[in-house]
């Protein structure tokens, strides 16, 4: 079977689609069989024409068919552009910029490609439209990728003030047991001075002391150097995930730079400046009669 290399579930949006393509297809063609019926009912009732009649006859049937189409095409551009809007709507809650290549529009071989697998799906097998094709809709979620980026940036910078608090309590205790040193000395040296005979002892005091506050500054100094190597390593993931979310904003940015410069050279685009461009002159003309 022809394939159109989307998934399974993508090919079955496409499929739907189709079917509803076919349906407007076959009104169209029955409007414009009964245009040509509602002739032959109304005009052609005698056996012989003149020349003028059967002119004014066909011109009359080119009007009408020319009518019926030309809205059916307009209804078809304006169908296909609510599509597109779909789609668009959908890309822009995931954050994305879709491109298209008007180009392979008019490509033959994927043309009839898209028939071959129009011709197998609906001729070759009666398939009826299933419960999961037709109710599905799409709903993206509303978080995209920079909102990740932005909640992943969030916890980090939470991660940092917390350790920053743990750094301040660290401080205050290092700076409590400083305190109490220096009152253990001071207590220390009146007792000196009280108990010459206790000299000994107070050296030992002094000793576990001082050994009890080497202990505590190693402590402290230990954790100081963890709690900065973990500060620095948040800061740089912060910088890392920043310079990320500009480097993906500035390639969306170029790719809508580039698809508007494919739009600018398509021949649609062209055909569409010549048009405003003679609309414009024919506007400046309108003005000049009605100033005269």
């Amino acid at each position: 079977q022809a394939e159109l290399g989307l998934n399974e579930h993508h090919q079955n949006e496409v499929i739907n689609y189709m079917r509803f393509a076919r349906f407007k297809r076959g009104l169209c063609l029955k409007t414009v069989d009964s245009c040509f019926q509602d002739l032959k009912d109304s005009r052609l009732v005698e056996e012989t024409f003149t020349v003028d009649e059967v002119t004014d006859m066909l011109d009359g049937l080119r009007t009408v068919v020319h009518s019926e189409v030309e809205s059916e095409l307009i209804n078809t551009t304006y169908t296909n552009v609510l599509l597109l809007r779909q789609l668009f709507a959908q890309a822009e809650k995931w954050y994305l910029k879709l491109q298209t290549d008007v180009s392979d529009l008019e490509n033959r071989e994927l043309l009839e490609q898209v028939a071959e697998f129009e011709k197998l799906e609906f001729t070759s097998s009666n398939k009826k439209p299933s419960a999961d094709h037709i109710k599905p809709k799409l709903a993206p979620l509303n978080d995209g990728g920079s909102e990740l980026l932005n909640k992943t940036v969030a916890c980090l910078q939470e991660e940092n003030e917390k350790l920053k608090t743990r750094l301040k309590t660290i401080e205050t205790q290092a700076t409590a047991a400083l305190d109490e040193k220096s009152r253990l000395e001071k207590s220390l040296k009146d007792l000196q001075m009280i108990q010459g005979d206790q000299k000994l002892n107070a050296n030992q005091d002094i000793t576990e002391l001082e050994n009890k506050v080497a202990a505590l500054k190693c402590q402290f100094e230990k954790t100081l150097n963890d709690s900065t190597a973990n500060q620095k390593f948040l800061e740089e993931n912060l910088v890392t995930t920043k310079h990320d979310l500009l480097k993906v904003q500035d390639q969306l940015s170029i790719a809508e730079k580039e698809l508007e410069k494919k739009f600018q050279q398509t021949a649609a685009y062209r055909n569409m400046k010549e048009i405003l461009t003679k609309k414009n002159e024919q506007i400046k003309d309108l003005r000049k009669r009605l100033s005269k």
